[in-house]
């Protein structure tokens, strides 16, 4: 473990060996960082953090503050990242609030690029990529594996499903599909992301089912949007993904769902 002269940590907090602690840091005395975490300098930890083993911090980045709430009192809130995460320049993520049951937590192996924002309350998901600038209000739910272009920003409550991706300069203001691709000023669904069910190794006869799903769900004639989605469940039982779309259609939502482009999709 090393600490340079010019980083202050409090008195109380607790460093995991291998801990790395750079020029004019300042990690408060309800922090907890794991074994190998490398805070490289002018990083500021306060609040009551847990950081995950290995996880590295560039200079700026700011962790544990209150939640961005008028008139916030509250001073229990938690924050947990989980082991691997690259937290690029003025990174910043907050702790979570008494209306949302007082955690945000970021899965491991996350990678969130300069300026990238996490608001009180989130749930984010392992292995997720945050370009330049995203911002997540309070309450977003992210799954596993999405991916945010640069400028991107989801609003309060929203979710977005396991392996999406959302354009860059994208507005999310409505809830997301597991492995769709969403881009436009207020977010439209393109399509599936399929370089990224190519990547996950996916069968062509799982793709090909998802996109079937796809076109049923959005594009399909009689009964509703759940009704639908129900049916897809059922044509393709065996298959986990199209399960996943399926149960996120008819999970309760706060969020009316993103919808599909009515021409021009890429499927």
């Amino acid at each position: 473990m090393t600490v340079h002269p010019t980083a202050v940590v409090e008195d109380g907090a607790v460093l995991g060996a291998g801990v790395e602690i750079g020029p004019f840091c300042h990690v408060g005395s309800r922090v907890v960082l794991d074994e190998g975490v490398r805070l490289r300098s002018h990083v500021s930890v306060t609040g009551i953090t847990h950081i995950g083993k290995a996880c590295d911090l560039y200079p700026g980045v700011v962790l544990g503050g209150d939640g961005q709430i008028r008139n916030n009192i509250f001073t229990e809130g938690k924050l947990d990242i989980g082991e691997s995460c690259v937290l690029r320049e003025m990174v910043s993520m907050n702790v979570g609030s008494l209306k949302g049951g007082g955690l945000t937590r970021v899965g491991a192996n996350g990678y969130f690029m300069a300026n990238s924002h996490v608001g009180h309350d989130c749930r984010v998901g392992e292995g997720v990529t945050f370009a330049n600038s995203v911002a997540l209000g309070g309450h977003v739910e992210i799954g596993d594996g999405v991916i945010f272009g640069g400028l991107s920003a989801v609003q309060q409550f929203c979710r977005v499903g396991k392996g999406a991706m959302v354009g860059g300069l994208t507005g999310v203001n409505r809830d997301i599909i597991p492995y769709a691709m969403a881009f436009g000023d207020h977010a439209e669904l393109a399509g599936l992301n399929l370089i990224g069910l190519k990547r996950r190794g996916l069968s062509r006869d799982t793709i090909n089912a998802m996109r079937a799903t796809f076109r049923s769900v959005f594009y399909g004639d009689g009964g509703g949007m759940a009704e639908r989605a129900r049916a897809a469940k059922a044509q393709f039982p065996g298959i986990a993904e199209v399960a996943e779309i399926a149960d996120f259609i008819l999970a309760d939502a706060k969020q009316e769902l993103c919808l599909a482009r009515r021409r021009g999709v890429s499927e």
